[in-house]
């Protein structure tokens, strides 16, 4: 095992026998092999659609594969095995129909061609298998941006927003990955690509949220308890959550968010549910403290997943491209999911137990702040705001995140700060107080509503008169720790912004000559002091 595609791998360099997270070595080398069949899937998938004989199916399980590998993700070795004998054979499925036309050519990628059950033994798929260490990086740096691609593009697709563009991408990078002829500087252009691909997708996972469930609008979401037995939602799949929602109708069990799910109260067809409560707890890492507290069962719908306590593990159910050993997985049939089985059980379960009290914000998505921006205009250009901060990204454990709740609190009283992802947990309940009216902590939503904060940015500046959004009052410290979170660094990057903060520590995968790029190109800068930083980024 070799694996450092998370924040929090160890020593800052790479987890070598179980992951930080708590995946197990075995499933990290099955996590290996399985993006080694996507790639030769990809070989000949890339000529497939060139020849119009692609299938939609076959893109469906590239995305629930890569998916499955993000970390906190499926900890299972059998579901890893179960999609690399389901790849193999859609590899060997698309080879045919290829042979029939006459139309591959194995000598182009001679390894991933001759792909097989049986020689994938012999292969090493491992990180570390790309000797030069900046090749390895840049790849590395693709393969990761790819899978926050996947992840959005699979939230996408089950709402039917998908798109050949940013499948035939996937396909494109995964191969790039295993061309030996490709040097530093194309690699570099194809991971500038991807985030170009990560603004697409995140565009096209908001039309489906907003298509399907409405325009989101603030709203403050109750963070206590009621008196009835309860569901707890988390992970980030807004359809899953409406069809618990109906299904609970009537029932006498609540539902209550929890983690990336706390947005899904702003959504206008979401919010109608009478029996949506409120959100429960806080951001990912806290799973183990608050789902023992909450009595009723929890479903888990995508990432985030901490390796259960085994006080709460018979109430656990996973669904989607999460899995635990233990958890009972819920499968959709023709594109449904029965919830029965949870719901019964919730009725037997004591309420949840309160945590704290009071409520928090969300909803300041794009088209409900530049609705309102002539007030916020006004604000700035009367000088009672002088800065925007960009916080958005990703929470985590370690004790060094205190970093952001801390930064948040020291910000003058004239700045704003602009956030999605789960990162917001570590600030979104201190009392920072209003200006105008204006919260001084503006919600967007869930990691990908990252591309709300961009229009955001770049409808207020343009307001504001200013053509380049590096000239404009609005500083970026953006905390990461998964694939998700790499992806939307790289569409920062791709849209030309400067002089980002990442932290709380730099990714391992990149490596000191890719870093130098980074600093070169875009003057990327790992966090420091509270005090160095707010002289850096509130000038």
């Amino acid at each position: 095992m070799f694996c450092y595609q998370c924040e929090e791998t160890m020593n800052g360099e790479g987890c070598t026998n179980n992951g930080v997270c708590g995946k197990k070595g075995e499933v990290a080398d099955l996590q290996d092999d399985l993006i080694y069949v996507l790639k030769s899937i990809a070989f000949y998938n890339q000529k497939a659609r060139k020849a119009g004989i692609s299938e939609t199916s076959t893109d469906d399980f590239m995305l629930d594969a890569l998916f499955s590998t993000v970390t906190n993700t499926d900890f299972r070795a059998a579901g890893i095995r179960d999609r690399i004998e389901k790849g193999f054979n859609i590899q060997k499925s698309i080879r045919q129909k290829l042979l029939d036309k006459k139309l591959i050519d194995e000598n182009d990628q001679p390894g991933i061609a001759t792909l097989t059950p049986e020689n994938l033994r012999d292969r090493d798929t491992g990180v570390l298998a790309t000797e030069n260490v900046d090749i390895r990086s840049l790849r590395e740096l693709l393969i990761y941006g790819i899978k926050g691609i996947a992840a959005y593009a699979y939230h996408a697709g089950i709402l039917g927003n998908g798109g050949k563009k940013i499948n035939s991408f996937i396909e494109d990078g995964l191969v790039m990955t295993t061309d030996d002829s490709l040097d530093d500087q194309k690699l570099i252009s194809a991971v500038l690509k991807c985030g170009e691909i990560g603004f697409d997708v995140m565009a096209d996972l908001d039309m489906a949220h907003t298509s399907k469930f409405g325009n989101p609008s603030p709203v403050k979401v109750d963070i206590g308890t009621k008196a009835n037995p309860a569901i707890l939602i988390s992970g980030h799949d807004l359809y899953d959550l409406e069809q618990l929602l109906e299904q609970t109708l009537g029932t006498g069990v609540d539902v209550y968010t929890h983690g990336e799910m706390l947005p899904a109260h702003s959504y206008p067809k979401l919010s109608k549910y009478e029996h949506l409560a409120g959100n429960y707890g806080g951001s990912w890492w806290r799973q183990q403290q608050e789902f023992e507290s909450f009595n009723g069962p929890i479903l888990l719908t995508s990432n985030c997943i901490v390796p259960p306590k085994k006080t709460y593990i018979e109430r656990l159910y996973t669904t989607g491209p999460v899995g635990y050993d233990g958890a009972i997985h819920i499968v959709a049939k023709d594109g449904k999911k029965d919830f029965s089985a949870i719901i019964e059980q919730a009725k037997t379960c004591k309420p949840p137990v309160q945590l704290e009290q009071g409520s928090i914000m969300t909803g300041f998505a794009y088209n409900s702040v530049l609705s309102n921006a002539e007030r916020i205009v006004d604000a700035v250009k009367a000088g009672r705001i002088k800065k925007f901060i960009v916080m958005a990204g990703c929470d985590g454990r370690h004790k060094e995140r205190q970093y952001y709740t801390d930064f948040a609190a020291a910000l003058p009283k004239d700045t704003v700060i602009l956030t999605a992802g789960c990162a917001k947990y570590r600030y979104n309940k201190l009392d920072l107080g209003e200006i105008d009216g204006i919260p001084r902590v503006m919600d967007a939503g869930q990691c990908n509503d990252s591309f709300s904060l961009i229009i955001i940015a770049q409808g207020l500046m343009s307001r504001l008169g200013f053509i380049d959004v590096n000239e404009a009052p609005i500083s970026y410290n953006i905390a990461w720790y998964e694939q998700k979170a790499v992806l939307v660094l790289l569409t920062l990057l791709r849209l030309g912004i400067q002089d980002i903060t990442l932290g709380p520590r730099l990714p391992a995968f990149v490596s000191p000559n890719v870093l130098n790029v980074l600093v070169d190109k875009f003057n990327i800068t790992a966090n420091g002091s509270i005090e160095e930083d707010m002289e850096r980024l509130v000038k």
